[in-house]
Parts: C-alpha cells; structure tokens; sequence
C-alpha cells in the first residue's frame, strides 16, 4: 500500500517560519557583530541559504554563510574543513529536519576543534523521536511522527518550497 503524502508546510507557511526564525536567531544574537552559519549540503543548505537571506532583512548582523558536506550513510568519513578559523564566534548550524540526529552530531563533531563563543541548532522541521542526544534551539515546525513516516523538505532551485509527511 502506498503511503499518503500530506502536505505539512506551503511556501507562505515556510517564509513565516523562516521569518520567526530569523528573528529568534537575531534576539538571541543580539549582543554579537557577527555570526556564522553553517548549513548542512543538499536541502539544509539550502534552508541555511534562505535563513541567511531572512536574517539579512531583520537584522544588522553581519553573516558568514558556509556549507558542509556529510555522508549521512557513512558519517565518519565527514571532514570539517573550513578557510577560516571558527575559534571565538558564534556559530549556527542549520539542517533541514532533525529526525534521529546523527547527521548533526557527526556535523557538530567536526566543529569542536574550535573554541567556539557558542553554538545553536537551527531546524525547520524537529521530529521528536531522536537516537542521538540533540535538541534543537531555533524550531520552524515541530511534528510528532511515527519511525515509519518521512519528512520530504522539498525544493526548486534555490527556494524551499513545500514540507511534505509521507
């Protein structure tokens, strides 16, 4: 039997959340200069690239954008490596759904050879059934599912526009 996708989140619903998002990463920032974001490659990144955006407008902070790419399949072969030390900021990293995890600790992982100022996990979409000990601080939309549902965060080209439960 096919299972039904429901629609979860339009592209007005997730500019708002991403608005409110924004927003919180900028009250609980308020004190900084500068900030960096780290987003997660493929659909977080994308979602980092459209929360920097957000922060932009709402904000005067000035962001540094980064990308990391992880094998979530095989997570140790994840090397953090960046152009510039991370060492005394603030650093926020963003993914798309948390589901059990394990891509954000192993992401996470990679950035404690800095001394970083601090460190926040932004999510648009939390699911509250976690393998690994990770808790969001910046939530777009929290759904509770089951182990069997999947949670699609779907794009076109460089906008995210719909969050499907399949």
């Amino acid at each position: 039997m096919k299972k039904k996708r429901v629609l979860l989140l339009d592209q007005e619903r997730i500019e708002f959340k991403l608005r409110r998002m924004a927003y919180e990463i900028w009250e609980r920032n308020s004190d900084e200069k500068e900030i960096v974001v780290i987003g997660i490659e493929n659909t977080g990144s994308i979602v980092a690239a459209n929360l920097v955006a957000m922060l932009k407008k709402v904000s005067p902070l000035k962001i540094k954008f980064i990308t990391v790419t992880i094998n979530k399949k095989s997570p140790l072969d994840f090397v953090f490596a960046v152009d510039e030390n991370l060492s005394g900021r603030t650093v926020v990293m963003v993914d798309d759904v948390a589901n059990s995890g394990k891509t954000m600790m192993y992401a996470l992982n990679g950035i404690l050879s800095y001394d970083l100022k601090k460190i926040m996990v932004a999510v648009l979409v939390d699911r509250k059934h976690k393998s690994f000990p990770i808790a969001a601080d910046i939530v777009g939309h929290t759904v509770a599912t089951t182990l069997q549902d999947h949670i699609e965060v779907e794009t076109t080209g460089k906008k995210v526009t719909a969050v499907y439960l399949e």
